[in-house]
């Protein structure tokens, strides 16, 4: 039986493979109308046996493959495992652990930015997947054969993978670098939602503290409302709209009519309440109270010409010791480098601080200059700054 759909046949599956040293796993799940993932299929691999679980059966119980994502002696392999730990943190309120990201090992191991599953597989266990059913409907049953083969082919396939990048971890002795990544992976306070923080994944041209008072209560209030209505977010107000809101602050339901991001009758009814009082809040928060801009997070500041050299260096450095740029920093943490010393961002920080973060300020405060040698960019360290 590939496919579990009974509560039985699924504790006797968990019970087989709880011991073995590691398992596969991944999730099939639907979001396009909903604020949280629907889980629909979770596909688990043990040493001689692989089956999807269907957790859209009626009156299944999970619990048996949770307590396999919480058993601390046994590993759990994923790719790209962030929204499955989203669906596991908003199911359960835990992430699983231990764990082992294939795809972040991968771009350790130099095999680019964010690799794709199937491109993994290819390189590593010379097998082909079909991807033709990667946006098929999950939640739609029966399940057609080549659906069960694909779901199924996600977690086969993924023990060859996950050997081999071990056996390369370990040869570069960088199998401590992955641990880092994936104890930050396991923090649970990436899957927690605080409606009062959301304004800060929101880009804005300019950071008046007064204007991101206002963002700040809009934004909470369109998280608010996407929860309890179980929407995505952009269902409620697209960010361009609190942006435009915050930007004019408007107080009168006349004012808020005018604005373009608001559709029909927007600003009519519980919605237009919501915004405006939203807007008052934001007023109404002391001056000393409101947010201040923080270096590399949305705001289009002007880090200046240092932050060119710092790609630059970024971009030597990932060639050098064949790690992906973008696991090292991506543009806007070096434009929160270039703007200050002490950014909180994950390049000043463990073995990106050693590879990168180090030189980079260096690189900044003129320790350290770059030249080329024909196609090769070298650096050259320099005496008092100069």
């Amino acid at each position: 039986m590939t496919v579990i759909a009974d509560s039985g046949t699924l504790k006797a599956f968990c019970d087989r493979v709880s011991g073995a040293d590691f398992i596969t796993v991944d999730t099939e799940f639907i979001r396009d109308k909903t604020y949280w993932p629907v889980l629909c299929l979770i596909q688990i691999g043990g040493p001689d046996e692989a089956h999807v679980i269907d957790a859209l059966a009626d009156g299944i119980d999970l619990s048996p493959v949770f307590a396999l994502m919480e058993k601390p002696d046994l590993l759990k392999v994923f790719h790209a495992a962030r929204q499955d730990f989203e669906i596991f943190h908003h199911m359960t309120g835990k992430v699983p652990a231990p764990v082992f990201d294939t795809q972040v090992s991968a771009m350790v191991c130099g095999f680019g930015e964010q690799v794709a599953y199937d491109t993994l597989v290819a390189k590593l266990s010379k097998a082909r997947i079909d991807k033709t059913m990667r946006f098929t409907d999950w939640a739609r049953r029966p399940l057609s054969d080549k659906q069960i083969d694909y779901a199924l082919a996600d977690v086969t396939h993924l023990r060859v993978v996950y050997e081999k990048l071990k056996i390369r971890l370990e040869k570069t002795g960088r199998a401590e670098w992955v641990a880092e990544e994936m104890a930050a992976l396991c923090n649970p306070g990436l899957y927690e939602v605080d409606p009062r923080e959301t304004w800060r994944r929101i880009k804005v041209r300019t950071a008046k503290p007064r204007l991101l008072a206002v963002l700040r209560e809009l934004a909470a209030w369109r998280e608010e409302q996407a929860l309890a209505k179980d929407v995505p977010r952009n269902r409620i107000l697209r960010d361009e709209g609190l942006v435009e809101i915050a930007a004019h602050a408007p107080t009168t339901r006349d004012e808020l009519g005018k604005l373009r991001s608001l559709r029909g009758n927007q600003s009519g009814g519980s919605m237009g309440d919501g915004l405006l009082q939203a807007v008052v809040r934001g007023l109404a928060v002391p001056d000393k109270d409101c947010p201040r801009p923080e270096h590399g997070r949305g705001f289009q500041q002007r880090p200046g010409p240092s932050a060119d050299l710092l790609k630059v260096l970024l971009k030597m450095k990932a060639e050098k010791h064949d790690v992906a740029q973008r696991l090292i920093a991506n543009t806007e943490e070096i434009e929160a480098i270039a703007l200050d010393d002490n950014a909180d961002v994950p390049a000043l920080s463990g073995w990106r601080r050693e590879l990168f973060g180090e030189d980079a300020l260096a690189l900044k405060h003129g320790r350290l200059a770059l030249t080329a040698d024909g196609s090769e960019i070298l650096t050259i360290e320099l005496k008092s700054g100069g």
